[in-house]
């Protein structure tokens, strides 16, 4: 372990503490906090070029880039609520009043606010037009003469920074000279006849003229510090101060270095890491000014001192260590996002919307990108350009899409177009069935065609259906004509009905039941929906008829029946009725297998089509035969009653 060198007198403080420091902030990564803070001030404008050049050349910055050149400790409140055209405003008056070397957070955050607004702008333009125009019209935004005087203030600080940046260099070499001067005074310090308190006042001034020059060139810093704390520790070692002011003086560097190890221990609880790290370089300065103490208490007050310096580096090494972690895990994060957008590229997407689902994907992956934190530095630009081409080529292949649809939209304008003139040249006719048919037709056709530019979706299709409309106004007005007709057929019909219900039947025999079937085909259509009810009532009144027919023909047949039966009495009558008899018998058996055979030739003819009439008819004849059987059976029963009464 380094300490502070003690092969002097006491009580004067060697160079070998000067190196002790220097050799502890060199580690953790600052030799000298200025020098520090000037190159990271030269590295940022570095990395600004690139960011103005995107702007020179009409380009808006990329707002995740943009958000990497701004720091935490920018005042964004300072921009929050501005226009674009206050935030103009603010950066003019800006580089009229302030350093330029002071602006560049300030501008950053100017610049961020700025393009939030110009893009939500340029989004809100681009959605009314594609509400407007539809999404296949190529939309370019307005030239926005807020952006090009911001642009142009742009150009006045490049102009201006690149003058610091060049003066810089020439101020640092000024200050070695200066400091070099300072050397060579404290040399002649050493040879000076004047008195020690004279002495010792220049000795002061001279320190503090060192302290108060500005940076010089760092290939410079460590020749130029050891000379100086050489001839420091020259002037304490060949010129004799009283011990009085020794004394005075050694005391007071005492509580100074006291308050530098509280204040370095304070800084274990700043809640910025970062801040603390920075605040810790400024007090290794003023240890390095701060002169020397007796030699009992300098190990101890180094070691205190060295200790509070050890512990914030580390917690500083950790918090940088964890921020290159979660970089690291967010360039994990970002590949995946970059590998699901290349894989939707190479989906073959055939329709809108399968493209649509694609689009609304990639938004989604656009969403989680922007919640992911920065890459590593060396990676994030990289990345961020593999996931913009991805993005890039996404939509490239959508609007190659698009542009061939629009065409295939085009040709079904065509073709609904010419579907139309065939609707239109339909639309006067009066042949009803066969313009009917051709229009479903149509319709059919029109409906399997796919979509046309929405421009023209809404009149294509008014024209057509006005043609189709027509047409059928003009069938329906025809047939609301015929329906009156249809109504005053189906009052006709019903009062013939109620005229057969009424009827004598029995005098009026067949040939009524004939006159009435013929009246009934005279009369014309009734409406759809009534024409089975009255032909069910139709068939019910001819059914009713027939059978009052029926049932008269039976007494008729009966009764001379019975007359035959009388007429057989006799010599030889019991001869003659058995022949009956047995005649009729055989007829009732025969007439059995009849209605079987028939019964079951319905079975095998409903297996066929189109075999209704002729089964109706078995069923008639059917009817007929189990009537003939019945009749037959009742007479059977008459001889056998003859029989047993003799």
């Amino acid at each position: 372990m380094a300490t502070e060198n003690s092969n002097y007198s006491a009580p004067v403080e060697s160079v070998g503490v000067a190196e002790d420091v220097q050799n502890v902030v060199v580690e953790n990564a600052s030799e000298i906090e200025e020098v520090v803070e000037q190159e990271a001030q030269m590295a940022a404008f570095a990395e600004e070029d690139a960011a103005l050049d995107a702007e020179q050349a009409g380009l808006s910055l990329d707002e995740e880039i943009a958000e990497e050149l701004a720091t935490d400790d920018v005042n964004k409140s300072e921009v929050s609520d501005k226009s674009k055209q206050e935030l103009v405003a603010m950066f003019a008056e800006l580089l009229a009043t302030e350093p330029v070397h002071t602006l560049r957070k300030r501008v950053e955050a100017i610049k961020i606010a700025f393009y939030k607004l110009h893009r939500a702008e340029v989004d809100a333009a681009r959605k009314a037009f594609v509400a407007e125009h539809g999404e296949q019209a190529e939309f370019t935004p307005a030239v926005d003469a807020a952006e090009v005087e911001l642009k142009e203030l742009f150009k006045q600080y490049r102009t201006k920074r690149d003058a610091y940046i060049a003066d810089l260099d020439t101020i640092k070499e000024e200050n070695l000279k200066i400091k070099l001067a300072i050397i060579e005074e404290l040399k002649e310090l050493v040879n000076s006849d004047e008195t020690i308190n004279t002495t010792f006042t220049k000795f002061r001034e001279l320190q503090q003229r060192w302290k108060d020059t500005g940076v010089v060139p760092q290939t410079k810093i460590k020749d130029l510090w050891e000379t100086y704390n050489l001839h420091v520790e020259n002037f304490y070692n060949f010129i004799k101060i009283n011990k009085e002011l020794r004394d005075l003086d050694l005391k007071k560097n005492y509580e100074q270095k006291i308050s530098l190890c509280e204040q370095a221990e304070a800084l274990i609880m700043e809640p910025s890491i970062v801040d603390a790290f920075h605040k810790l370089q400024k007090l290794h300065d003023e240890w390095r000014e701060t002169g020397p103490v007796a030699n009992e208490y300098k190990e101890q007050l180094w070691e205190r001192f060295k200790d509070a310096s050890s512990r914030i580096n580390k917690q500083h090494q950790d918090y940088f260590e964890g921020i290159k972690r979660e970089q690291t895990k967010n360039l994990e994060l970002k590949s995946e996002l970059c590998e699901k957008t290349e894989a939707l590229i190479e989906q073959p997407f055939t329709t809108r919307k399968e493209w649509n689902k694609a689009s609304e994907r990639l938004l989604e992956i656009q969403k989680i990108w922007r919640t992911i934190g920065f890459a590593p530095k060396k990676d994030n630009t990289r990345i961020y350009e593999r996931f913009r081409t991805a993005c890039d080529n996404f939509f490239e292949a959508k609007r190659v899409f698009y542009a061939g649809v629009k065409s295939e939209m085009e040709h079904n304008l065509q073709l609904k177009s010419e579907i139309c003139e065939a609707a239109e040249a339909l639309q006067t006719s009066e042949d009803w069935k066969h313009t009917t048919d051709e229009l479903i037709a149509l319709q059919a056709k029109w409906k399997s065609i796919g979509a046309v530019p929405r421009r023209y979706s809404d009149q294509i299709w008014k024209r057509f259906r006005a043609a189709c409309d027509k047409f059928f106004e003009n069938k329906a007005a025809h047939f609301a004509g015929v329906e009156g007709q249809y109504e005053e057929n189906l009052k006709k019909k019903e009062a013939l009905i109620e005229e057969m219900a009424a009827a004598d039947i029995k005098s009026g025999g067949y040939d009524m039941i004939k006159d009435f079937q013929r009246r009934w085909s005279e009369v014309g259509y009734v409406p759809i929906k009534q024409k089975e009810a009255i032909q069910k009532r139709y068939k019910q009144a001819v059914d009713a008829m027939f059978a009052v027919l029926r049932g008269s023909e039976h007494d008729r047949s009966m009764n001379r029946f019975k007359e035959r039966l009388q007429s057989m009495k006799g010599g030889g009558a019991d001869k003659r009725m058995r022949a009956e008899r047995e005649r009729l018998y055989n007829k009732v058996r025969q007439l059995e297998q009849d209605i079987a055979l028939l019964e079951n030739n319905i079975g095998f003819f409903s297996k066929s089509k189109n075999a209704e009439a002729m089964i109706a008819d078995i069923r008639e004849k059917i009817a007929k035969s189990k009537r003939e059987l019945q009749e037959t059976i009742e007479k059977v029963v008459l001889i056998d009653k003859e029989n047993a009464a003799e």
